[in-house]
């Protein structure tokens, strides 16, 4: 199952491609309905780095636990233009491990000097779950685009 984003973010390319290869521009785009506490012994990087880093996710403000996940950073190669991002991570406990197969890969290309268009794509199967789950997922990106486009203006 697919939910698909394209938006155009108020900020120059370079500033959304930080904003969205931040753990701290994760925060940012999930509060208040979600919360990632990192799992490393250094605790979240600067930025991603390619590889697995270990969360533990929590919701409404890290009130409610709802497990752990990997985080899995790839860089594919570019695409007309636009710079990459991937994860490709997987569920270790609570709920995540319902998600068979996770993919959500987001691009960032310039629009012009001050403006980039944004495209943000979760594809993910949990099975006979995954009907029940799109709505869920669905409903959490459209908060993460309205989120983005306002932390885009800071970026």
């Amino acid at each position: 199952m697919r939910v698909l984003l394209k938006l155009v973010l108020r900020c120059d390319a370079d500033a959304a491609w930080r904003g969205v290869t931040s753990p701290a521009g994760l925060q940012q785009v999930s509060a208040p309905l979600m919360h990632f506490d990192s799992l490393e012994p250094a605790g979240f990087p600067e930025t991603w780095g390619a590889g697995e880093h270990p969360v533990k996710v929590s919701a409404l403000g890290g009130v409610v636990p709802l497990g752990e996940q990997v985080i899995a950073i790839g860089f594919p190669p570019a695409r007309a233009g636009a710079r990459l991002v991937r994860d490709t991570g997987y569920g270790v406990s609570g709920i995540f491990p319902l998600v068979r197969r996770w993919r959500h890969t987001m691009a960032v290309a310039p629009a012009s000097a001050s403006t980039t268009l944004y495209r943000d794509e979760l594809s993910f199967d949990a099975g006979r779950l995954t009907l029940a789950m799109w709505p869920v997922y669905w409903t959490f990106w459209q908060w993460r685009g309205a989120r983005l486009r306002q932390a885009a203006r800071s970026w």
